[in-house]
């Protein structure tokens, strides 16, 4: 009977592995699907009146009720909250969320004292950042064919930008301080920052066993108190006040609001589950179905940027996956 049981026990770890494997491609591709896909639908179903601080806090609110609906669908909700500490939530889901608000500004400065190419390149190195971080954070290695996946996967997203923002141009005032200190550091400190938070993310979920829902929930609620109170002096703020804030809005508006909510919670999912290396790859991935998908509604053809990303990105997925980092003896 004990040796029964115990030929089970690896068939049941067996099972159980390979459900969560399906089910984390299963969310990866949701996610690539979403984060494609989402470029157009907004574009399609959102006026250019809409005020975008109504959108976003709208999409947080979205997401907040959805998790907590699914939360108490699995029936996890209450216990969650018995056990919920405002001290937990702050680590776990209030920092990745000041820290992701302050990497948003500070992309929005470099970008307006960049160049598209430089802004693209620079920006892509927060995938290595990613990395780097988790390990730092988690002890989480890479093998030499992962690290070169990941490069792979940098080249392929420069150029990916490169194809999107080629038809913005280039800016070419501005002196060479400016560039430096306004456009080349916060470039690479949003990429540190977006690392750290990504690390942060998963270590409250794997190793503080943070709900990935519950952390969708806390980091809605701090985003949306940080983006409420800048709308005191906000432009968005000022037209809220004037105009009202649902201006622009119609029932098509709910539509990519709603997509954009599904794809936050797609976010932690991947995140928790896989780790923020991976759904740096899903994202990346995700580039190339909204070039295909603009094909295939748009009529707009694959730029030559995205044909060459192509393989780099199929290349650098199957290496990532292929050949994952194996602990030597000695370090047993």
């Amino acid at each position: 009977m004990a040796s029964s049981a115990a030929r089970k026990r690896p068939k049941d770890a067996a099972t159980s592995a390979d459900q969560m494997s399906r089910k984390i491609l299963l969310y990866s591709v949701l996610l690539a699907l979403q984060y494609g896909a989402q470029p157009l639908i907004s574009k399609r179903f959102t006026r250019r009146e809409v005020i975008v601080t109504s959108s976003v806090l709208t999409c947080e609110i979205v997401k907040v009720i959805c998790a907590l609906i699914i939360m108490a669908k699995e029936g996890s909700l209450k216990k969650t909250f018995s056990e919920w500490t405002v001290a937990g939530a702050l680590t776990a889901s209030g920092l990745p969320a000041i820290i992701y608000a302050l990497q948003n500004s500070l992309l929005q400065i470099a970008y307006k004292n960049l160049d598209s190419l430089t802004f693209s390149m620079l920006n892509q190195t927060k995938i290595l950042f990613t990395a780097v971080c988790t390990y730092l954070l988690l002890r989480q290695r890479q093998s030499i064919q992962q690290i070169g996946a990941l490069f792979l996967l940098i080249v392929a997203a420069v150029l990916l930008s490169i194809g999107e923002g080629s038809s913005k141009g280039s800016r070419d005032d501005g002196s060479p301080d400016q560039i430096l200190f306004h456009g080349i550091i916060p470039v690479l400190a949003a990429s540190v920052l977006s690392g750290l938070a990504s690390a942060l993310c998963q270590w409250a979920s794997q190793v503080k066993k943070h709900s990935s829902y519950l952390m969708t929930v806390e980091m809605s609620i701090v985003g949306s108190l940080f983006l409420f109170a800048s709308t005191y002096k906000s432009p968005d703020g000022e037209a809220i006040r004037h105009h009202g804030f649902f201006y622009g809005w119609t029932l098509l508006t709910m539509i990519p609001v709603l997509l954009n909510a599904l794809g936050g919670i797609l976010v932690g999912l991947v995140t928790s589950r896989a780790g923020g290396v991976r759904k740096g790859f899903v994202i990346v991935s995700a580039l190339i179905v909204t070039a295909l998908l603009q094909f295939i509604f748009e009529g707009k053809p694959p730029s030559v940027y995205c044909i060459v990303a192509l393989p780099l990105v199929v290349s650098s997925v199957s290496m990532y996956q292929k050949y994952p980092y194996r602990v030597k003896e000695k370090e047993l």
